[in-house]
């Protein structure tokens, strides 16, 4: 699998940990489009396809977990990978039983985060 080919979805309202995110991902062949909101990102996805999701679970709009269940109903296969902070474990246990292909505490390694990418992206391809 050629991560040049995945497009990436990440959603989060820190505007600058999204451009760092994006601009580091970029540079390792992912494709990625950026979302500050859980409302942007639900338009977002209506427009364009997706190899996987990252969602922050905790978003200034809408609930990560709401969010999570909104993308499962308009794109059932492709994998949302929850990101959480602030010690929010259980929250991101829920995203996990609503559907989320798994989560990362944040702040996590972007090596660590790429490989989660590439596992989540390498199990909806065997499933389709």
């Amino acid at each position: 699998m050629s991560e040049v080919e995945t497009r990436v979805l990440l959603v989060d309202d820190e505007g600058g940990f999204l451009d760092v995110l994006q601009k580091r991902m970029g540079k390792r062949g992912l494709s990625v489009t950026v979302a500050m909101s859980g409302t942007e990102g639900i338009q977002v996805l209506r427009k364009q396809d997706f190899d996987v999701a990252v969602l922050d679970l905790k978003l200034g709009d809408m609930d990560g977990i709401e969010i999570l269940q909104i993308f499962k109903k308009m794109v059932p296969e492709m994998p949302v990978i929850m990101l959480t902070g602030h010690g929010s474990e259980q929250a991101a246990r829920e995203g996990i039983q609503a559907g989320a292909f798994d989560y990362l505490l944040k702040p996590c390694e972007l090596d660590t985060l790429l490989q989660k990418i590439r596992e989540a992206v390498s199990h909806a391809r065997q499933d389709t």
